[in-house]
C-alpha cells in the first residue's frame, strides 16, 4: 500500500521545513477588483486555523521564539508585499497560548 505524502511548508521565523499541521496559517485574502481591473478594497490579513481560507498564505510555527524572529526580521510583511497590523500579532500570541 502507497504511504500518503505529508504536506511540508517552512515555518517563516525559523526557516524550517516542518509539517504543515504542526504550523500556523496566516493568509492575506485577494483584493476585491471592479470590471476595469481597478482595486476596490485590499486583502484582509488574518489567522486561518482551518487552513483552508483562499489567499496567500505564510506559516509560523506554534513556538514564541518563531513567532518573535518573524517579527523582528518583518518576514511575514515581506512574504505578503504589505503592513501587517499589530492585532494580527497579538491573535497569533493568543493562538501559540492556547495551544500549549
Amino acid at each position: 500500500m502507497k504511504q500518503k505524502k505529508i504536506p511540508l511548508r517552512k515555518c517563516t521565523g525559523c526557516n524550517e521545513m516542518k509539517e504543515k499541521r504542526e504550523l500556523v496559517r496566516i493568509v492575506k485574502a485577494p483584493d476585491l477588483t471592479d470590471e476595469n481591473g481597478e482595486t476596490l478594497q485590499k486583502g484582509e490579513i488574518s489567522v486561518d486555523i482551518t487552513g483552508k481560507k483562499p489567499g496567500r498564505g505564510a506559516y509560523v510555527c506554534r513556538r514564541a521564539a518563531c513567532l518573535a524572529a518573524a517579527k523582528k526580521a518583518r518576514r511575514l510583511e515581506k512574504a505578503f508585499s504589505c503592513k501587517i497590523p499589530d492585532e494580527i500579532y497579538v491573535r497569533l500570541e493568543q493562538e501559540l497560548v492556547q495551544s500549549e
